[in-house]
């Protein structure tokens, strides 16, 4: 396939990023991120999940979160809802789109949320019926598309069976996860080539951990294949705590400046993504974990 000309650049850091951070980010620390990155000219920012604290207590705020937020007429704000009682209190949140979240391992998938890849399934079919019936945007991710930190390497095929029934759930798209970061091109090939016979590229999304430092090498691997939207988090923030060893997601800004260098439209201005980065990463206590960020210093 042709590289796409324009790749969004679909922003994760507020949700994914911080809910795996261990430092405690407050409210208000929170929108502010937000309102600096909605200047960007990002047009997709992720910014909270309804979740039980219990399990994820980063995000017991989510509804003051989205109450906070400036929204831009330009942004979408989506949040992660995992079952029909995230679903209605992102709603009465005046959420815009939500996500939902399988998983192409079986064990990740039980000991993420205590159920089979099939009844993680069954659980979302209530969520993408009531999205239906509200014209809300629904977004699918899959995680250890490539390798499990449990099972090790991962079928292709079964991971384009899970993109499959999320699409045919309605999913308007569908972000394939490396969720321990142990991916390399040639396992991108392979991933792509299978599930690209179940669902065409326009439907699919990237989202890769720099664990082994293979994150920008397997989204121009992506690129190649026609992929034109990847996950990415300002600063590398997060990881997984339920991949150990895992380190964050790939940065915005290191995923920008090497679009920007192959002349790809994105819409997203770097400086102010630095300025985020370093925004966050002095309340978290450290340096952005992204070598553009760390490069070009302050801005």
């Amino acid at each position: 396939m042709t590289r796409p000309s324009h790749v969004t650049l679909y922003e994760v850091g507020p949700r994914d990023g911080l809910q795996a951070e261990k430092t405690a980010v407050s409210t208000t620390d929170k929108i502010a991120l937000i309102d600096r990155l909605s200047q960007t000219g990002l047009r997709f920012i992720e910014v909270a999940s309804f979740v039980s604290p219990k399990w994820v207590p980063q995000m017991a705020d989510a509804s003051d979160v989205l109450a906070g937020i400036a929204r831009q007429p330009y942004v979408t704000y989506p949040v992660l809802t995992p079952n029909a009682h995230g679903y209605q209190a992102a709603m009465a949140a005046n959420a815009q789109s939500v996500a939902i979240f399988a998983s192409a391992s079986e064990t990740f998938s039980r000991k993420n949320i205590n159920c089979s890849i099939t009844e993680s399934l069954d659980r979302f079919a209530p969520v993408a019926e009531a999205a239906r019936n509200d014209g809300t945007a629904l977004r699918g991710y899959v995680s250890c598309v490539a390798f499990c930190p449990y099972e090790g390497r991962i079928a292709p095929a079964a991971v384009a069976e899970v993109v499959a029934r999320l699409a045919d759930m309605g999913c308007y798209e569908i972000s394939l996860g490396d969720t321990i970061g142990r991916a390399t091109p040639a396992d991108t090939e392979r991933l792509l080539e299978t599930v690209l016979n179940r669902v065409e590229a326009a439907k699919l999304a990237v989202h890769f951990h720099d664990t082994y430092g293979q994150a920008l090498a397997n989204i121009l691997t992506s690129l190649d294949y026609g992929i034109a939207t990847v996950d990415a988090s300002v600063g590398g923030l997060g990881g997984c705590p339920y991949a150990p060893g895992a380190s964050g997601n790939v940065a915005t800004e290191d995923v920008l400046y090497m679009l920007n260098g192959m002349e790809i439209e994105t819409g997203v201005d770097l400086d102010r993504i630095i300025d985020a980065a370093w925004f966050i990463s002095d309340i978290l206590g450290r340096q952005p974990r992204s070598k553009t960020a760390i490069a070009l210093g302050r801005l």
